[in-house]
């Protein structure tokens, strides 16, 4: 099957792209290389093209004779959001349209969207269900949102068939360790192997549900060949079990293979748009796509720290801060 995977290049994106090639897809990546990175697909069978969603040329030339479409391509991070709404709108949403727009006008069969359980905001009702009503805290959360709707609206309006992946803070191999919007997963990583302190926002027990990349990469496989009634869905994509941000950081260490006496971390004030607590029913996607989680939290970690260790991928300053969200 012809692909094209938006944010190729990217942490997920990337991961997905293997996947693809693997199974036997042929595989378009396009990625304006904003946030992602070439190294990531170095080596891989598959097309690069380089653009951008807000550019409708790039996507008209990278849509023709695609079949499927994985949108991964995103500004992540709700601290950024935070600090430039107006270029996380521009981007989550806007871009969002643009690719619908693109896909639809190229005939695509079928469009993935990567969605975000920010959506749900910070409701003290757990699990988090597909049937809640949203509550966004954030402007990173607004603009997925509304992908998600412009999303319905191109299954139900034009008979573009799509499905809205709401992911739970993903972690895994070629995460970006670096940077002051690293997530919270490559950040503990990075500090413990380096024998510095890793900050955490708030008192940490916050609860979250890390989601291993290998469950995200199945659920898109498993949207991509789902029959047309899942159209114009949403659905949760998680493990289904939280831990708290403490408890992560104990997994880290243990993992490493660190005495967890000798990690001292840094308490700083909780960050604006951070949800205390997030949970994830994923039944329904059990029950539309088959998906049940292939790994679940501990031992992603354990694959996650063996791959920074084995890859090298520890060098350059530390980063600055970490969000406790992500997409």
């Amino acid at each position: 099957m012809k692909t094209l995977v938006t944010g190729g290049a990217g942490f997920i994106g990337s991961n997905l792209v293997r996947r693809l090639l693997a199974d036997g897809h042929e595989v378009s990546v396009f990625d304006d290389l904003s946030t992602g990175n070439l190294s990531n697909i170095e080596g891989l069978d598959a097309r690069f093209i380089e653009g951008s969603i807000l550019e409708q040329r790039d996507l008209d030339a990278a849509m023709t004779g695609v079949e499927v479409v994985f949108h991964q391509a995103a500004l992540p991070s709700v601290p950024r959001s935070l600090a430039n709404p107006a270029l996380s709108n521009q981007i989550n949403l806007g871009g969002t349209l643009q690719v619908l727009l693109a896909a639809r006008d190229a005939g695509v069969r079928r469009l993935i969207y990567a969605a975000s359980s920010s959506a749900y905001g910070d409701t003290t009702e757990l699990p988090k269900t597909e049937s809640m009503a949203p509550n966004p805290a954030s402007p990173y959360a607004v603009a997925k949102l509304g992908g998600e709707y412009y999303c319905r609206a191109f299954s139900r309006s034009f008979q573009l068939p799509t499905i809205a992946l709401r992911y739970f803070n993903v972690f895994g191999p070629y995460q970006d360790p670096e940077g002051g919007y690293a997530a919270v997963v490559p950040s503990f990583i990075t500090s413990v192997l380096r024998g510095e302190s890793p900050t955490i926002y708030g008192d940490g027990d916050q609860t979250r549900d890390f989601t291993y990349i290998d469950n995200v990469v199945e659920a898109n496989l498993l949207a991509m060949l789902a029959p047309d009634s899942v159209a114009g869905e949403v659905l949760n994509i998680a493990c289904g079990e939280r831990i708290s941000v403490n408890e992560l950081l104990a997994l880290v260490v243990s993992s490493v293979g660190r005495d967890g006496g000798e990690v001292r971390p840094i308490h700083a004030p909780a960050r604006v748009g951070d949800v205390r607590d997030s949970l994830a029913d994923v039944s329904r996607a059990r029950r539309l796509l088959g998906y049940n989680p292939l790994v679940d939290h501990a031992a992603g970690i354990r694959r996650t720290v063996q791959w920074y260790q084995d890859e090298g991928r520890l060098v350059g300053d530390p980063p600055e801060d970490a969000t406790q969200e992500g997409v």
